[in-house]
């Protein structure tokens, strides 16, 4: 018989191992990665992750490793609980209190607790948070087993995580089973979108060839030529199934003809006792606990030993290093389970959960067993449990599946209400607020549909309809929406006045402002403002004063606007999302209003609610970053610009990352950065999908065409802009003004400059015109705006005097430091056209200042050239600095970019750099990406043009 031994090398693996290796590489040189292995069952996908892990721990990385379940689709977040296990981690664990829950034993509760999508975003967050700490002592590895039985939300993680690592020294992998992945597996589109990802490498394993599985089977001890060729020819390459099958062969046992088979002759070889314990691990799933094992089994300490050590013995269970034992394979596990009898595994089953049941195991468990046994009293009660954990833990998905499975037999359990403490109505309320929450506001809008039909007690009836207006109205589903709505206000409005009239007038007059019912929606929302005082819903009051001024705002009266955003802000709600909400309304009206210092300080204040409460990167605390962003940028302060710059990731792939994306691009093309070109590449795929991000990118796609001299791609830009634009967008305005500016700069006699009236009416009506009617006032950034369109329509016109351009820039006075430097120069221009050569000067070294301040190399760049026609010197003589494209490049990949502009291959870079020929390749490529280059030439004549001298021989 031949013995089961443990082979150290991987065997026709090499190419896979390499590409897994560079991956590592990249990261330790700060380029974060996303590995994806596939394969059949049984192919070597543990295997080959085991070996990189090896590599990696060698390597000095953290190494953290996560292993899915097949009922883990209940049970939130298995791999990541499973990787936090770890013993490093728990001093990084205590100031993370939302992932040391997830810990078994640890208490699901907290009096910080959020939940739902609040919840799950402050995971997320705490995730990233982590996974960037360790990598700031050393790089990490992570690793999740088995993706294709991934719940929902670990799936989601993966997916956050792989859009927002970037730099961090982190690489990410993932098995999964290609041959379970049948069309409608919720795994297919999650792979499908992360591997139009750079950052993620793919790695399909093969069945290995006869001659590497050959002398795989040699390695194991595999006999002579005869037996392993015959195994060979039968395995069709897959490892697993060959050293059964060598196993079986060398024991002299008839070969079976499929795997499952196979493997159990392999079980029955057992004794009837070691049979009987592993049927009962099998019920436990992939991994069972010791003390669990023997409760299950019935047996003695003695008996359940000996059976124990001849199935180790035999490589069918390993001993793991929490207590208990897992099956070699998942395979085998499956195999074993599946030849249970209907009876037995009812009975197994149900044996698991009255043990769990007096442990204190996991409500998802719980309730995964008692489906299992059939009992459906047992399930209802731990399915509504494991709904109510999983909406604790951030897991909203999981929180429907746990609640639909609940009613699913509600009707059949004679008790239901009594024993759970709910009703079917409330039970089907939560269950569309935990779909909402994952994004499934389509599934959360059909289940509110269906219980309008079964509820008739009046404030049941009131919040049924006002939650479905509520998910309609974010889910873009107008049809009844406004109908829902008032029949919410209808049926409560005529009682005595509560918290849920107040919250049904606040959805009413918000699905009335939707539907452009200007009136109705002041209207309903000031009421709702009156009952919720009234009543003490100062949720609702939040949400009540959060309307009414941004319907303020719109009709043209921002001083009352403010003041209604200042009292939501003030107050607490209960509601975080409310209370963000509030803040980020207040800072953005601020903002356009052009009271920065005020802006910034509401901004803060905000943020400082979210940092305090984990949830930077919920939906509001991201805008909330992004316009504190934009307030640095419009203010002049440009590095703290760009640092906040960088969370907004390159490399995007849905519409709201690259909307985020596109703000960087103000501090980017101003600065004249090359990654600003490697952005819009990435976010062009978006054009035309979402009307916010087609302005953002191409208005800025156009001011780098000017700055890069070409006024007809600009044009371009502009007019995709202005075809996805309402007429009265107040966005029009600056838009029209980039326009009119790309006219200015074609050549004389080009057609396209009779397009300069077109242009400049646009955005005068833009500046008059509102949604709801004349516009009555117009923000500094938009009078602003409006006087450079007006001044760049006369440029175009040849009547440009100085008066023009001083409106300019007096319209842009309070703030915006660049904008009325860009004014300046043109100020200058028209100076030096009408002779007053002293005011021209002055203007010019006043821009020329500000540009230098910013770092705007563009500007500077234009300066010089205006500067040079004038003749004008700095009274500094010293060559003002400027900004430089290799501002983001470290000193190492300096050196490197030196080799390359040398015309030197990564092997020689390797060999004088004394770094191996692969981080030569690595630096390279992130070089590459810096610069915005495609190719090692353009690289190196960039490097030409910044003075970078190639190395002496």
């Amino acid at each position: 018989m031949v013995g089961r031994k443990t082979q150290t090398g991987l065997v026709g693996r090499g190419f896979q191992l390499d590409r897994l290796s560079r991956v590592l590489d990249a990261a330790t040189g700060r380029m974060a990665g996303v590995a994806l292995v596939g394969g059949d069952a049984g192919i070597g996908k543990t295997r080959i992750v085991c070996e990189l892990s090896e590599i990696a721990r060698e390597r000095g990385f953290t190494v953290l490793v996560g292993q899915c379940a097949e009922l883990g689709n209940a049970l939130p977040y298995l791999p990541l609980a499973d990787a936090l296990r770890s013993a490093d981690l728990r001093s990084a664990l205590e100031s993370r209190p939302v992932l040391r829950r997830l810990l078994p034993g640890a208490d699901p509760d907290g009096s910080d607790a959020l939940s739902g999508a609040l919840a799950q975003q402050r995971l997320f967050g705490a995730t990233l948070s982590l996974l960037g700490e360790l990598a700031d002592e050393r790089p990490v590895l992570m690793v999740f087993e088995d993706l294709h039985w991934a719940d929902h939300s670990t799936r989601d993680l993966l997916v956050f995580l792989t859009r927002m690592l970037q730099r961090e020294r982190v690489v990410l992998v993932g098995t999964y089973r290609t041959d379970d992945l049948h069309r409608r597996h919720p795994l297919r589109p999650v792979l499908a979108e992360l591997q139009r990802l750079p950052l993620v490498v793919p790695v399909e394993l093969p069945p290995l060839d006869d001659e590497a599985m050959a002398t795989h089977l040699t390695a194991l001890g595999g006999g002579n030529a005869g037996l392993i060729g015959g195994v060979v020819g039968r395995a069709g390459g897959n490892p697993f199934f060959a050293e059964e099958l060598l196993q079986a062969a060398s024991s002299g046992d008839r070969l079976p003809a499929t795997l499952a088979d196979l493997l159990m002759a392999r079980v029955e070889g057992l004794s009837d006792t070691a049979q009987q314990v592993l049927r009962v691990a099998a019920v436990a799933g992939r991994r069972v606990d010791h003390d669990m094992l023997r409760a299950a089994a019935g047996l003695a300490d003695r008996p359940l030993e000996e059976a124990l050590r001849e199935i180790v013995s035999r490589g069918l269970l390993t001993v793991d290093q929490h207590i208990g034992y897992d099956f070699r394979h998942a395979l085998l596990q499956e195999a074993v389970y599946d030849d249970l009898l209907p009876g037995e595994r009812t009975r197994l089953h149900m044996t698991f959960a009255s043990l769990l049941t007096e442990s204190g195991g996991r409500a998802a468990e719980l309730a995964h067993h008692y489906s299992a046994a059939h009992d459906v009293r047992g399930a209802l009660i731990t399915s509504l449990e494991a709904g109510l954990r999983a909406t604790q833990m951030g897991a909203p998905a999981e929180a429907n599946r746990h609640f639909d499975r609940a009613l699913e037999v509600w009707e059949q359990v004679p008790d239901a209400d009594a024993i759970t403490g709910t009703t079917r109505a409330r039970l089907i309320l939560d269950s569309a607020a935990a779909a909402a929450d994952s994004g499934d506001n389509h599934r959360a809008i059909a289940h509110l549909r269906r219980l309008r039909q079964l509820v008739t007690e009046p404030q049941l009836v009131a919040e049924t309809n006002e939650r479905l207006a509520w998910y309609q109205a974010d889910g873009d589903d107008f049809h009844g929406m406004a109908e829902a709505a008032q029949a919410a206000v209808d049926v409560v409005g005529d009682g005595p006045e509560t918290p849920m009239l107040a919250r049904a007038l606040a959805t009413h007059a918000r699905t009335l402002w939707i539907a452009e019912r200007v009136a109705d929606a002041q209207e309903a929302a000031a009421r709702a403002l009156e009952v919720a005082r009234r009543t003490g819903s100062i949720e609702a009051e939040s949400a009540a004063l959060v309307s009414l001024g941004i319907q303020q705002e719109s009709l043209g009266d921002p001083d009352m606007a403010e003041e209604l955003l200042s009292m939501a802000a003030a107050k607490t709600s209960g509601s975080l999302s409310m209370d963000l909400r509030a803040w980020f309304s207040l800072a953005r009206l601020q903002y356009e209003r052009g009271d920065l210092d005020a802006a910034a300080e509401s901004a803060e204040a905000g943020l400082q609610v979210a940092r305090e409460n984990g949830l930077m990167w919920s939906t509001f605390g991201t805008d909330l970053r992004f316009l504190r962003y934009l307030i640095s940028f419009a203010a002049g302060d440009w590095d703290a610009a760009e640092k906040r710059a960088a969370m907004f990731g390159v490399r995007v792939g849905t519409p709201p990352e690259a909307l985020l994306s596109s703000f960087a691009l103000f501090v980017e093309v101003g600065r004249g950065r090359a990654v600003a070109a490697e952005r819009l590449r990435w976010l062009e795929p978006f054009w035309g999908a979402d009307d916010l991000v087609t302005y953002m990118t191409r208005g800025m796609a156009a001011e780098l065409a000017l700055w890069r001299g070409d006024p007809k791609e600009a044009l371009g830009h502009v007019d995709a802009v202005v075809a996805v634009q309402q007429p009265y967008d107040s966005g029009l305005i600056r838009i029209s003004a980039t326009g009119l500016a790309a006219l200015a700069d074609l050549p004389p006699g080009d057609p396209a400059r009779q397009r300069g009236t077109e242009f400049v009416e646009r955005a005068r009506y833009a500046a008059t015109h509102g949604p709801a009617g004349p516009r009555t006032t117009l923000g500094p950034e938009g009078q602003g705006w409006l006087a450079r369109a007006e001044a760049e329509w006369h440029r175009l016109s040849g009547t440009a005097t100085p008066e023009v351009w001083d409106r300019a820039l007096t319209a842009f006075d309070g703030g915006f430091p660049y904008e009325q430097a860009r004014n300046r120069w043109r100020l200058a221009e028209t100076l030096l056209e009408t002779g007053d050569r002293d005011r021209a000067r002055a203007e010019w070294e006043k821009a020329v200042e500000v540009a230098d301040h910013l770092g705007a190399a563009p500007l500077r760049h234009a300066l010089d050239l205006l500067g040079r026609r004038a003749r004008f010197t700095l009274p500094d003589a010293a060559e003002p600095g400027r900004a430089s494209v290799l501002d983001s490049l470290t000193g190492r990949e300096r050196e490197v970019l030196a080799q390359v502009a040398a015309g030197r291959s990564n092997r020689e870079i390797g060999e004088r750099l004394f770094i191996s020929q692969k981080t030569a390749s690595v630096h390279v490529s992130n070089i590459l990406a810096k610069l915005g280059a495609a190719t090692r030439t353009q690289a190196a004549a960039i490097a030409h043009q910044e003075g970078v001298t190639p190395p002496d021989d």
